[in-house]
């Protein structure tokens, strides 16, 4: 009997180990951005009980009261080049205090499947992301997220769709499986707030492929606009500029005045 517990203990550790992000590799990425972040300055935060960086970057000409939360992709950091660095810096130029956090990894080589299993822990990084702005005087908070932080924001806003003042998904993908961390439709159809949708030309198949889909599950919401970025594949190499244009081009035409 006490052979049996044994093996169920090491079995259920092993399933929490599995499940859970990669905080070595976070603390690589952590160091790197100590050493060489130079405009923004660095703040920890905490979700549960884990501790996760972040970069803050105030708005040069006004108050807090508008911010985005940048939210990268899929095994980046919060200052990955070129998008997500120039995103964060770019808004803070108009009038947007940025915060782009740094959002669970799993090991090098780990496939999308593999990183559903942390939305939830990434939803609490949003969360506390979110209330940390609040704090410091945000009225009106965005997140624009790329790749599986846009998927990881689309499940956040879906389980509280009035939490926030906009979304905004940079090649949001529409993977091929039935796990409930994936089921964009019923997280678009269930998002009432403005959103904007931005993909490239030669993005990601399950990004390209169901720009079609994404515009119908988004039919009701008369604040839903779709834009399709030419010559740019899914890195955004060939004019990032263009991009973070769209982006504070729409926050600024959305944004109600105080």
């Amino acid at each position: 009997m006490i052979g049996r517990l044994l093996i169920l203990c090491g079995l259920l550790a092993l399933a929490v180990v599995v499940n859970a992000s990669d905080q070595q590799r976070e603390q690589v990425y952590a160091n790197e951005l100590q050493a060489s972040v130079s405009t923004g300055r660095i703040v920890w935060l905490t979700s549960g009980n884990q501790r996760f960086l972040s970069l803050m970057t105030e708005a040069e000409r006004t108050d807090n009261t508008n911010a985005v939360l940048v939210l990268h992709d899929m095994g980046d950091q919060p200052d990955q080049q070129p998008l997500i660095h120039g995103l964060r810096i770019a808004l803070s130029q108009y009038d947007w205090t940025t915060l782009a956090i740094q959002l669970p990894l799993r090991e090098i080589g780990a496939s999308a499947e593999d990183y559903y299993a942390l939305f939830d822990e990434a939803r609490g990084r949003i969360q506390s992301a979110v209330e940390f702005l609040r704090n410091n005087g945000a009225e009106n908070v965005a997140v624009v997220g790329v790749g599986m932080g846009a998927a990881m924001a689309a499940y956040t806003l879906n389980l509280d769709p009035n939490a926030l003042f906009a979304l905004i998904t940079i090649s949001l993908p529409v993977p091929d499986s039935n796990l409930p961390q994936t089921k964009i439709a019923d997280f678009m159809k269930n998002i009432a707030l403005p959103f904007l949708d931005i993909y490239a030309e030669f993005d990601l198949p399950n990004v390209v492929d169901s720009a079609r889909q994404r515009r119908m599950w988004a039919k009701d919401n008369p604040v839903y606009r779709q834009i399709k970025m030419s010559n740019e594949s899914h890195a955004y190499r060939y004019n990032p500029n263009l991009v973070i244009k769209r982006v504070y081009s729409w926050l600024a035409m959305n944004l109600t005045p105080n």
